[in-house]
């Protein structure tokens, strides 16, 4: 047999697999001599311990080497040996029949894995795992997230930003509050009390695009800047507000492609977003997304991007249901971005879904494969921290192959869905609700500098 240098290995056969709960499986083979590199097909991965790792409860790709013996890519220390191979095997007692039945009718053998390790049976719930001993691979869970992600800042602290080098950036009222009370950031807020000139919405939006402005200089895409809250139900109103702060970007020499205006997606601002980006070129970033209604109608209307809340849909469900937390593979909140994520790429909408409001590690990386998602710093630390392997775990081809219906929507049926959605509706009026009280906090504090 030809031997290949060391980050390659041969195989004599690929095989589609179904790994079954009970780790028996069903193969057919695919085709034959391939030469893969390795680490090119994400559905496999190989572990130390002469343990292979495979997803259970779906199908993926498996290759059959031709040796037992390979080399993981990177230094030595960390290369790993692998002695497993697909035999025939009796069939168990507890495997799927029906499923057995249809490998038959094909004439494909049923086979299991041999290994020295039993696969691991953490995960039944159909979603991509690895075993309990992962193979290290030496890259951080933040630079792994990003081959899969864009990854996009949550914070109105400039110095995190660049610390963490992301595509995009994201404010809202309750971060520029906090950035707003930090002495590094006085200087922005001075400069905005002056061009305001006792004006306080004046001030209020040049304080914002002056946080904005900063933000362009460190990130190489867009920078979110929201509208005042309290315009969440006046379409008119958010129309001229969004205007008037793209006006203020111009004046800094800051073109409208490098901005989202970030909008709350009541049915009013979803229509006012409607119009910024047909009429105006104004790119639109929809947020506090609780439902698959505010998604569908942003979509239609065409919005750049939206941003649907996992924490906090997972924390009502919490309150609501009297429990701890959740698995974050059973989160609702990533199962809503998951499923919105699939109704886009399943119908071909080229809205941008882009996580947010994470509460842990576990719920960013249950959405790893998402377009976007908007990370806070603390969360941002832990990533960096850890190399544990992180998987994908949402795929565009895979959803427009997905049987989901289509829901033709409209201001009747958007008000009826959120009408029969309580967590929905609960979290989109007290999302407003607290971007206004930080609003006003943060008047108060342009206020005393006028006074002084």
């Amino acid at each position: 047999m030809k031997q290949y240098p060391n980050n390659t290995f041969s195989i004599f056969q690929i095989w589609r697999f179904h790994l079954f709960q009970d780790s028996s499986m069903c193969f057919m083979p695919l085709s034959d001599d391939v030469l893969y590199r390795l680490g090119y097909n994400p559905q496999f991965s190989f572990e130390s311990s002469n343990q292979l790792s495979l997803p259970l409860g779906q199908s993926c790709i498996f290759a059959i080497l031709t040796s037992p013996r390979f080399s993981l890519p990177g230094p030595p220390s960390r290369s790993a040996q692998v002695a497993a191979r697909a035999v025939p095997v009796p069939k168990p007692k507890t495997v799927d029949d029906d499923a057995e039945q249809k490998c038959h009718k094909k004439s494909i053998p049923y086979l299991r894995l041999s290994s020295p390790k039993k696969l691991n049976q953490n995960n039944m719930t159909g979603r991509s795992t690895r075993a309990a001993k992962k193979q290290k691979t030496g890259e951080s869970q933040l630079d792994q997230l990003k081959a899969l992600t864009k990854i996009v800042t949550d914070t109105g602290e400039i110095e995190a930003i660049a610390k963490f080098k992301p595509v995009d950036a994201t404010t809202n009222p309750s971060l520029i509050y906090k950035a707003a009370l930090l002495t590094e950031y006085a200087h922005l807020v001075d400069d905005a009390v002056a061009y305001g000139k006792g004006n306080v919405p004046t001030i209020m939006d040049k304080l914002a695009v002056n946080f904005g402005a900063e933000i362009t200089k460190i990130v190489p895409g867009y920078v979110s800047t929201e509208v005042d809250a309290r315009l969440s139900f006046d379409t008119e109103g958010t129309i001229a507000k969004a205007r008037r702060i793209i006006e203020l970007y111009k004046e800094v020499g800051i073109d409208k492609s490098r901005i989202l205006i970030k909008i709350a997606a009541t049915w009013e601002g979803i229509q006012a977003a409607q119009v910024l980006e047909k009429e105006d070129g104004i790119t639109c970033n929809l947020t506090l997304i609780f439902s698959q209604a505010q998604a569908i109608a942003c979509a239609e209307a065409k919005c750049t991007l939206i941003s649907p809340f996992v924490g906090r849909i997972m924390d009502w469900h919490k309150k609501n249901e009297g429990v701890d937390g959740f698995e974050p593979s059973k989160d609702p909140g990533v199962l809503s971005v998951a499923s919105i994520y699939n109704y886009y790429k399943k119908y071909g909408y080229k809205t941008v879904v882009m996580g947010a409001s994470f509460r842990n590690v576990g719920e960013i990386v249950e959405l790893a494969g998402c377009d976007k998602l908007t990370i806070a710093p603390a969360l941002l630390d832990k990533l960096m921290a850890s190399t544990e392997p992180i998987m994908k775990k949402l795929d565009a081809e895979e959803a427009s192959n997905m049987d989901i219906p289509k829901i033709d929507m409209d201001e009747k049926t958007f008000r009826w869905m959120m009408n029969q959605d309580a967590m929905a509706t609960e979290k989109l009026a007290e999302g407003i609700r607290g971007f206004t009280a930080d609003i006003e906090k943060l008047e108060k504090i342009v206020k005393s500098k006028i006074t002084n």
